[in-house]
């Protein structure tokens, strides 16, 4: 088999039995392989796939996360002693002290915390009550947080908060699959993805 298509994508998408979150029976995370090369096509195609699917025809409202800008808000939020930002406070120590501040953004991406802000900003979502139904989560930016957050470590670290039965995740992936493992840019082995489901072209 191989990948989708981005059109295939969208018929997936668009189907009423995928749209079931009910169906949901093992684990809710789709993979959405893509060529690394692609990224900026793929931003355009994201944006144009969440304003066709909430036309009125399929009125599905998609809630899309950039995990890299996420975690930036996410620790742009947070204070550090008498810093108001530890973005800001960390952005400058990584002039004197690098290899500190990879190890501690590493730690604050993998953290529970994260994972609850994830959560909270999912669920705020999937909870509004309007005319929209809202099956789907679309994380991307999955190139730009790396090496702080792998996407193996995000499902796995994301599991205990995930609701499976509310709403089914879209990761796009720049890079291809190897077995159980994801290669992110197709070179840097990401470990194994047994909780996820690739979307190839059946």
């Amino acid at each position: 088999m191989i990948p989708m298509t981005v059109e295939q994508l969208y018929e997936k998408l668009c189907s009423k039995a995928f749209q079931d979150t009910q169906s949901n029976l093992f684990y809710n995370f789709f993979v959405y392989l893509y060529q690394a090369d692609k990224e900026f096509e793929m931003r355009e195609q994201i944006d144009r796939i969440k304003d066709n699917i909430k036309r009125p025809v399929n009125n599905v409202d998609v809630l899309t996360l950039d995990i890299f800008e996420e975690f930036c808000q996410f620790m742009d939020k947070q204070s550090f002693g008498k810093h108001p930002s530890y973005l800001e406070y960390i952005l400058d120590k990584d002039r004197t002290k690098p290899d500190d501040v990879t190890r501690v953004l590493q730690l604050k991406a993998n953290s529970d915390a994260f994972m609850k802000y994830l959560h909270d900003k999912i669920m705020e979502h999937v909870n509004k009550i309007d005319e929209y139904i809202r099956p789907y989560v679309f994380m991307y930016g999955l190139g730009n947080i790396y090496p702080y957050l792998r996407t193996s470590n995000l499902l796995n670290r994301y599991e205990p908060y995930n609701r499976s039965e509310r709403y089914k995740i879209i990761l796009f992936y720049p890079g291809d699959q190897s077995g159980s493992s994801f290669n992110l840019f197709g070179d840097l082995e990401d470990n194994h993805t047994y909780r996820a489901i690739v979307l190839m072209n059946e």
